[in-house]
């Protein structure tokens, strides 16, 4: 699963909240009856041969009272800032526009990392501008996750990982996320799925874990249902490990712990992983603890 897909999950399961968090200075006025609605990711072609524009996420928001005209909101995810287009963005609003016949279109991109990127989109010619283009911006890694440690939004309680923290506050970060999910939703399925959300993008290391477990974990006014979920955890890998065989258990496990140390599983390494003998995994399975990058897992 790629960063655009965790992120679309986490914005349509949690769509009030992303708005607050991602496109705060538009949203701020969403009374609680505001109807947010998904629409369609594929636009319509004009020709049978043109590409789909895919569209990351975006959200109708409706007043039913009608006092106010309905809004819709385009939220991307950019995971490399050096990769984002904003003439791109701009031609996914301007589709969006004439589809819906609107021009109440807020468009707001994720970065996830930091980098440079343009801001804007400007063209006309000597005399006057005849389009202006911008965005709302939410750059996570630039943003003090100090700010947002008692946040009531979910949103950004199981952001925190991604945000700006000193490196010695890592693991007290990775607690005040994990503290955030459970105090913030009952929903066990939701709490499994956002609890490997929180574990991908803080990338705690065996000992990291370790240090939680026995300095912040005792603390926490959510200990027993922590415990709770990481027994719920267990149970499910060993029951995949048995319905899948031996060896197709250690492969669950050793992708498990590649993502969640290094982000993700490289294609390369899938296609190393799909072709491995037990005795490789075996290898592979005992550097994972020490190896400072994919690499060195399958040198």
């Amino acid at each position: 699963m790629t960063h655009d897909q965790n992120f679309k999950n986490l914005i349509l399961d949690y769509p009030r909240q992303s708005l607050e968090f991602f496109a705060a200075e538009e949203s701020g006025g969403m009374t609680p009856d505001v109807r947010i609605t998904p629409v369609r990711q594929e636009q319509l072609k004009d020709r049978l041969g043109d590409h789909f524009h895919e569209l990351d996420t975006p959200l109708l928001t409706e007043w039913p009272d009608g006092k106010r005209k309905a809004v819709l909101f385009v939220i991307e995810e950019e995971t490399d800032p050096g990769r984002f287009s904003v003439h791109r963005t701009a031609r996914y609003c301007l589709h969006l526009s004439e589809m819906f016949k609107t021009g109440r279109v807020v468009p707001a991109v994720i970065f996830l990392h930091p980098g440079t990127y343009e801001h804007s989109l400007t063209l006309g010619g000597d005399h006057k501008t005849y389009l202006f283009f911008r965005y709302i911006v939410s750059d996570l890694g630039r943003i003090p996750a100090e700010n947002y440690m008692e946040s009531g939004n979910i949103v950004a309680r199981l952001n925190l990982p991604n945000m700006a923290f000193h490196p010695n506050d890592k693991i007290r970060v990775y607690a005040g996320a994990q503290d955030g999910l459970m105090g913030l939703e009952d929903d066990i399925g939701k709490r499994l799925k956002y609890s490997e959300f929180i574990d991908l993008y803080a990338g705690l290391d065996e000992a990291e874990l370790i240090r939680y477990r026995k300095e912040y974990l005792p603390e926490s006014p959510h200990r027993e249902e922590i415990m709770g979920l990481i027994e719920m955890g267990r149970k499910e890998g060993r029951k995949e490990g048995r319905k899948e065989g031996r060896k197709e258990g250690e492969l669950l496990m050793l992708r498990r712990q590649v993502a969640r140390r290094f982000g993700t599983v490289p294609v390369w390494a899938e296609d190393r992983l799909k072709q491995a003998g037990e005795k490789e995994l075996e290898i592979w399975i005992e550097r994972i603890l020490d190896a400072g990058s994919v690499e060195d897992i399958f040198r």
